[in-house]
């Protein structure tokens, strides 16, 4: 059959034939990005498979179609086709935005996403997102800017009929129908229910998910303003029922003593213990937070699951800090955490005996909107990148200082605060792309061979985030200040994606072709660790649990009941912990028996995947899968409601935010120092005004490892 070109090129020259040319292209980069970009867990060849692949092959084009050929009701030749073509550019920027995005966040960009894009944009990271099929997304527009160049496609100068315009807008509308008629059939309650993201955007397209995820957004907000106190009822309903008791072998252990978190970023539990082979040479890649993982010292703990969602970094803070859950859409510390009235660690302590609280990370104060979240977290010092060195391609990435530079220049404030006190110590060079973050005398530990750069650079940043710890606890020990903490060390969320987790596969023991989502999952494992110097009981506990449960373990630890406050989690020691991790992604859990994840659902020993359920397993399933909705929906009413700012039982007060200034702070703690005079509790008043900053000492990879340093030299 003999294609016509003279035809094709007359129907392209009308209104109708334009307006269909850049609707098919639209479908056909969505189909490839359906295909290839993004998981949407369709199994072609099983019935179910092929009826989803029918809907996903066919969704791009009902509001497709209804956007583009609003152009039609133009009367005007040049605002037709500038109408369309721009119609045509946003739907190519919004699947795009959405490739790009899911290349490394697993997930789609939703409403309240695009509130913090400047937040997780990777900047010049982006170059590592970018696929060798990319320009298939871009191609067509140079060539139509050619074909209209050179007249190829004709503009066609007569207005198209009203009539015919509102025609083709009723047929789009009958197909979205029929669209949604099909997702209906396939999963009820698609819309009112939620499940998950990806379902909505395999039923109905990308466009439809905006609105969606648009809809959700202004839900929410409504939410808060219609809340009222009597809301709170079942809430401290659910919090009394599931509230675990201390376990008093652990109650008080740490009480009076400083707490200083160390937020590892991007670190998953399998780094730890782990060995990265090249050339059959074993190199272990976190020696030092391996000797603290088996510590005498060390609560470790081996099956603590992140619960993050699209706010990663910012979800584990909320978690952490408040005890409740990130959003499931967006960011809580940007969305609400300059606004909502909150119960944080630092809040509390302070009304536990605790001088001080102060946060350093070598990023500027607004990323994730620290800066307010922080106030409203009760934080009285917040030390960013404008308290340390200056920033060069040198020492530091796009998301900040590096560690080591970081933690040596923080000393010099860290000193003056107030002991107790509670301290977190955010690290950012184990941060996403990993590849190109170090570079002189930092260079040196192998990189990994696959066909994954970024997977490659992991092991070299997270060998250098061990490094960076270890030079912390070094001087620690050297001031004086070990003895008198606790070191709280978790992980904030995974470092390498699901998307790319099939290449990851051979180096920890698994093939590609045989891994699941259960593999998936069980990679979601984060460290969390308190050292306790002075402690001799230290051991490995293999409890089940989320980063949900971290801040009442903390609190039980000094002595601090937990189940005056609004939060969700259970003390990890406590005989009464239940072991039921709820994932942000709907219907996704894990328990010591059954792990469900992205719709598959395993027994957690073995892996096995079960297809076929009984009964009992039926009713096992249900049980989890209703403690783990309900643990969400009660900490997202309690976070889009803003309802603890109607709960006094905590007898805890409000933050005084307004006295809380993140500017010129050294000499406002150098001030108290003064004040306080022989009472002041400060490291610096204690080593009777001597600092303590040539303690720290950090020596670089080639500085530990002279050999790797020869080596580099003799190859160059």
């Amino acid at each position: 059959m003999r294609i016509n070109f003279n035809k094709i090129q007359k129907a392209m020259g009308t209104r109708l034939g334009f307006v269909l040319t850049l609707l098919i292209l639209y479908w056909l980069k969505t189909l490839l990005a359906y295909t290839v970009d993004f998981n949407l867990d369709i199994q072609v060849g099983k019935l179910q498979g092929n009826y989803l692949a029918f809907i996903a092959f066919f969704n791009p084009l009902p509001l497709g179609l209804l956007l583009l050929a609003l152009a039609l009701y133009a009367r005007s030749t040049k605002v037709f086709y500038s109408l369309s073509i721009a119609i045509y550019s946003l739907l190519f920027i919004w699947l795009y935005s959405n490739v790009f995005y899911y290349r490394e966040f697993s997930d789609f960009i939703t409403a309240n996403t695009m509130k913090v894009v400047s937040k997780v944009s990777v900047g010049t990271a982006e170059l590592e997102l970018l696929r060798f099929w990319d320009f298939i997304y871009f191609m067509d527009f140079p060539l139509l800017a050619y074909l209209l160049y050179k007249k190829i496609i004709q503009l066609d100068r007569r207005p198209f009929k009203f009539r015919s315009s509102v025609a083709i807008t009723a047929l789009s509308a009958l197909l979205f129908s029929a669209n949604l008629f099909l997702a209906e059939i396939e999963r009820p309650d698609l819309l009112s229910r939620g499940f998950s993201n990806y379902y909505v955007v395999r039923a109905l397209s990308l466009p439809a998910f905006l609105g969606y995820s648009a809809n959700q957004s202004y839900s929410a907000n409504k939410e808060r303003a219609k809340a009222s106190e009597t809301d709170l009822q079942p809430i401290t309903d659910y919090i009394q029922e599931h509230s675990a008791k201390p376990n008093p072998d652990y109650f008080g252990l740490a009480k009076g003593k400083n707490v200083i978190y160390l937020h590892l970023e991007s670190f998953q539990q399998f780094l730890l213990d782990y060995k990265l082979n090249i050339d059959g040479t074993d190199h272990e890649v976190t020696p030092f937070l391996n000797s603290l993982y088996h510590s005498q010292s060390t609560l470790a703990f081996s099956n603590i699951f992140n619960q993050v969602k699209a706010g990663k970094t910012s979800d584990a803070e909320t978690m952490l800090e408040t005890g409740l859950f990130g959003l499931d859409q967006g960011s809580f510390m940007v969305n609400y955490g300059g606004t909502n009235t909150q119960q944080a660690a630092p809040f509390i302590l302070s009304k536990n005996g605790y001088q001080s609280s102060a946060v350093f990370h070598g990023n500027i104060g607004t990323f994730w909107n620290r800066n307010t979240t922080y106030k409203q977290w009760g934080y009285q010092y917040f030390f960013d990148a404008a308290y340390f060195t200056k920033q060069d391609s040198s020492n530091s990435f796009q998301y900040g200082l590096n560690d080591k530079i970081m933690m040596k220049d923080s000393i010099q404030y860290l000193e003056h605060l107030q002991q107790p006190f509670y301290a977190k110590y955010i690290t950012v060079s184990n941060h996403y792309p990993y590849a190109s973050n170090l570079t002189g005398d930092e260079l040196g530990f192998p990189l990994a061979k696959t066909k994954d750069e970024t997977i490659n650079g992991y092991f070299q940043t997270a060998n250098y985030l061990d490094s960076a710890i270890k030079a912390f606890f070094d001087y620690l020990k050297e001031s004086g200040l070990y003895e008198k903490s606790i070191i709280v060390i978790y992980g904030d969320h995974y470092g390498i994606s699901n998307s790319r987790n099939p290449d990851l596969a051979p180096l920890i023991g698994k093939t590609s072709e045989n891994w699941s989502n259960y593999d998936n999952a069980m990679l979601q494992r984060v460290p969390f660790m308190v050292v306790m110097p002075g402690y001799e009981k230290g051991q490995i506990i293999n409890t089940f649990g989320g980063q949900i449960d971290i801040l009442p373990t903390l609190e039980h630890l000094l002595g601090i009941e937990s189940n005056s406050f609004l939060q969700v989690g259970q003390d990890l020691l406590s005989p009464d912990h239940q072991e039921i991790i709820a994932f942000r992604t709907a219907n996704s859990f894990v328990t010591p028996k059954y792990t469900s994840y992205d719709g598959r659902t395993y027994y957690t020993e073995s892996g096995l995947e079960i297809s076929n359920l009984d009964e009992q397993a039926q009713t096992e399933l249900e049980i989890v899968r209703q403690a783990a909705s309900q643990q969400l929906k009660i900490s997202d009413q309690i976070q889009t409601g803003d309802l603890i700012r109607f709960y006094q039982a905590d007898h805890l007060g409000k933050v005084d935010t307004e006295s809380i200034s993140y500017l010129n702070s050294l000499p406002i703690l150098q001030k108290i120092e003064q004040e306080k005079g022989s009472q002041s509790t400060s490291l610096f008043s204690q080593r009777q005004g001597k600092t303590s900053t040539d303690l720290f000492k950090a020596p670089s990879y080639q500085e530990l490892h002279p050999e790797s340093a020869e080596t580099e030299s003799k190859s160059q």
